[in-house]
C-alpha cells in the first residue's frame, strides 16, 4: 500500500458513491405505488420489474463487490482453485431454467413474498417453514458483513479508515458512514434502491474489466510474462507447511474438492434469500425464463475477473509483507497500474458493488422475518402497513448485526462463516426445489432431513482448521464411502436426501397426516400476460393474486 491518500481517487470515488446515493433516495419516486405500506411494494418492487431491470438487479444481487474482491483473491491466494466460482456459475443457471419460473408462478399466485411462505403452503408445516426462513437469514448475515469487507478494502488502498489505525474512530469512520447511508435509502425506496443503483454498478464493472484485461497485460510485459511470475510464485514453497503456495491448474489431489465445491454452490445460488427476492420482483414468468438465458453473459466478466489474481501475483503486490491480507491484493494492483483518475473509478465500481446485494440482502432477510417468523409466530393478523413498517425496521437491525459482524471479527473468520452459509443453505433444497416438481415428500421427513444435514455440515465446518483459526477453517472434509475431499454442503445435501427419502417411505407406509397442500398443479405454470395484466392459467382464481400466504393449520 502506497503511503498517504490517493486524493485523486479518493475525489472520483466519493463523486461515484455521492451520485448513487441520490439515486437511491429518487428511487421512492421511481414507479410510485398508490399503497407504498405493502410489502409487495418496499420489498418486491411492486413485483414490475422487466427483463432488463431484473437482468441488472440480479446480477448486481449475485456478483457481489466480495466477488470482485474474493475470487481474485482467492486465485492470487492459491492459483487456479480459485476458479471454481467460473464453472458454478455456468452450471446454475440450466439447473435454475427447470425451477425457477414455477417458484415465480406459484409465488405470484399466491402472493408469496419468501421461499418459506411457499414451504408453508405447499407442505402446511409452520415448523418447515421457521426452518427455513432461520436458515436464510443465518446464512445472509455474514454475506452483508462481506459485502463491507468489501468497502473496507477500498477504503484501506485509499488510505482512509486504514486497518492498521489505531484510533477506531479513524479505522470505521468512513465504513460507518457508507453503512448509514445504505440503511437510510434502503429504508426509504425498497427493492427500487438497488433496481436503480445496480444500473450504475454493472456499467461501471463491466468499464473496469474491459479496461483491466486489455491494459493492465499491456503493462506488465502480456500475459506470457503474467503466467510464467505467477507459476514461478506459485511453486515457492511454505516453510510452515512445506508445500507450494499454488499452482496453474488444480492438481489431482484438489480435483473432487473443486468439483464438489462448483456442484453445490451452483444448486445453492439461487436458493439464497436476495436471490429469492430478485426473482420474485420480476413481471412475468418469461421475464425469469429470459434471464436465465442472458444472465451467463456475467459468467464471462467473471472469468476475466478471475485472471485479475494471476496479475497482481505478476505485479508483485503483496510480496515479502508477511501476514498480507489478499483481499487487498486487487485494489492495490489497481492503484499499482491505473492512473488515479480510473484507479478512483474501479474503486468506485467496487464499492456501488458492496452496495446494491447490501441492500437486497436486507430487505430479504426483513422478509423472512417478518412474513415467516413475526406474522406466522406471533401477528398472524397483521396487516400489510405493519409487515412493512417491521420490514423497514429489521432491514435495519441486520444491517447493524453485519457491521457488528465485520467490525469485530477478524476478516478471515467472516469469510468462513459465509462459507457455513453456503453449507446451510443448500440444506434446503430437498423443501424447496423438490416441492416445486412433488409433493411426495413428507413434511416431516424434510424437517428430519433438514436437522441432520444442518448438523453434519456444522460440525464437519467446525473441525477444520486453517493457520490463522482453530475452527470453521475450511469448506472441504473426506467424503465418506470414497475418501477423497469433497465439498462438505454437497456430502450434507446427500445425507439430508437419503434421509428425507427413507423417512418419507416410513411415515407415508404408517400413513401420518401430510398436511394440506395449498396449492395446485397449475399453479407452477400461471402465466401473467403484461405488466399491469392479472395472472392467468390453468391455476388462476379471481382475486388470489397478491392475496397474501394461506393460513393453514400448520405443523
Amino acid at each position: 500500500m502506497k503511503d498517504g491518500v490517493n486524493g485523486v481517487a479518493l475525489g472520483v470515488f466519493v463523486f461515484f458513491f455521492l451520485a448513487v446515493t441520490a439515486v437511491g433516495f429518487m428511487a421512492a419516486r421511481w414507479r410510485r405505488a398508490d399503497n407504498a405500506l405493502h410489502l409487495d411494494e418496499w420489498g418486491l418492487g411492486g413485483r414490475s420489474f422487466g427483463t432488463w431491470v431484473t437482468w441488472f438487479l440480479l446480477g448486481g444481487d449475485l456478483y457481489t463487490a466480495y466477488t470482485f474482491v474474493a475470487v481474485p483473491a482467492a486465485i492470487y491466494g492459491a492459483g487456479a482453485a480459485g476458479f471454481f466460482a467460473v464453472p458454478y456459475t455456468i452450471v446454475a443457471y440450466p439447473l435454475v431454467f427447470l425451477f425457477l419460473p414455477r417458484l415465480w408462478s406459484v409465488s405470484h399466485k399466491h402472493g408469496y413474498v419468501t421461499s418459506s411462505d411457499f414451504i408453508r403452503g405447499r407442505f402446511d408445516s409452520k415448523l418447515l417453514s421457521v426452518a427455513v426462513a432461520l436458515t436464510g437469514i443465518l446464512a445472509t448475515m455474514p454475506y452483508i458483513a462481506l459485502q463491507l469487507v468489501g468497502i473496507q478494502a477500498v477504503l484501506d488502498v485509499l488510505g482512509i479508515g486504514g486497518s492498521d489505525s489505531t484510533n477506531w474512530f479513524v479505522k470505521d469512520l468512513p465504513l460507518l458512514i457508507a453503512f448509514a447511508v445504505l440503511a437510510a435509502y434502503t429504508y426509504s425506496s425498497g427493492l427500487r434502491a438497488p433496481a436503480l443503483i445496480a444500473f450504475v454498478k454493472d456499467a461501471l464493472i463491466y468499464l473496469v474489466i474491459a479496461v483491466a484485461i486489455v491494459y493492465i497485460p499491456y503493462k506488465l510485459g502480456g500475459f506470457d510474462d503474467i503466467f510464467h511470475k505467477a507459476g514461478a510464485a506459485y511453486a515457492v514453497k511454505n516453510p510452515a507447511t512445506g508445500k507450494p503456495r499454488g499452482a496453474l491448474t488444480v492438481l489431482p489431489a484438489g480435483q473432487w474438492s473443486y468439483a464438489t465445491l462448483a456442484l453445490g454452490s451452483a444448486m445453492a445460488l439461487f436458493l439464497y434469500p436476495h436471490s429469492v427476492t430478485a426473482v420474485f420482483a420480476g413481471r412475468s414468468r418469461n421475464v425469469i425464463r429470459r434471464n436465465t438465458a442472458i444472465l451467463p453473459l456475467y459468467s464471462l466478466m467473471l472469468g476475466l475477473l478471475a485472471m485479475l489474481g494471476f496479475m497482481a501475483v505478476a505485479d508483485g503486490v503483496g510480496k515479502g509483507v508477511k501476514g498480507y491480507n489478499a483481499q487487498l491484493a486487487i485494489p492495490q494492483l489497481f492503484e499499482n497500474v491505473f492512473p488515479s483518475w480510473f484507479a478512483g473509478v474501479a474503486f468506485a465500481a467496487i464499492g456501488i458493488g458492496a452496495l446494491v446485494p447490501a441492500a437486497i440482502m436486507s430487505i430479504a432477510a426483513a422478509n423472512l422475518f417478518t412474513r415467516n417468523i413475526y406474522k406466522d409466530l406471533f401477528r398472524p393478523n397483521a396487516t400489510p402497513a405493519e409487515e412493512t413498517r417491521v420490514s423497514k425496521l429489521v432491514s435495519l437491525v441486520v444491517k447493524v448485526g453485519a457491521l457488528v459482524f465485520v467490525l469485530s471479527m477478524d476478516k478471515t473468520v467472516a469469510i468462513n462463516f459465509q462459507l457455513l452459509g453456503g453449507i446451510w443453505i443448500l440444506q434446503t433444497v430437498p423443501a424447496i426445489v423438490g416441492g416445486l416438481f412433488t409433493r411426495w415428500f413428507h413434511r416431516w421427513a424434510l424437517l428430519a432431513g433438514w436437522a441432520v444435514g444442518m448438523a453434519y455440515g456444522t460440525w464437519k465446518a467446525y473441525e477444520q482448521s486453517s493457520p490463522s483459526q482453530a475452527h470453521f477453517g475450511g469448506n472441504a472434509a473426506n467424503i465418506p464411502g470414497i475418501g477423497r475431499l469433497g465439498y462438505i454442503g454437497l456430502t450434507a445435501f446427500v445425507l439430508n436426501a437419503a434421509v428425507v427419502v427413507v423417512l418419507t417411505l416410513a411415515l407415508r407406509a404408517v400413513r401420518v397426516p401430510q398436511g394440506v397442500d395449498r396449492t395446485a398443479p397449475g399453479d407452477y405454470t400461471v402465466e401473467a400476460p403484461g405488466e399491469d395484466g392479472p395472472l392467468t392459467g390453468p391455476g388462476a382464481e379471481p382475486g388470489v393474486e397478491g392475496g397474501g400466504v394461506p393460513e393453514p393449520a400448520g405443523a
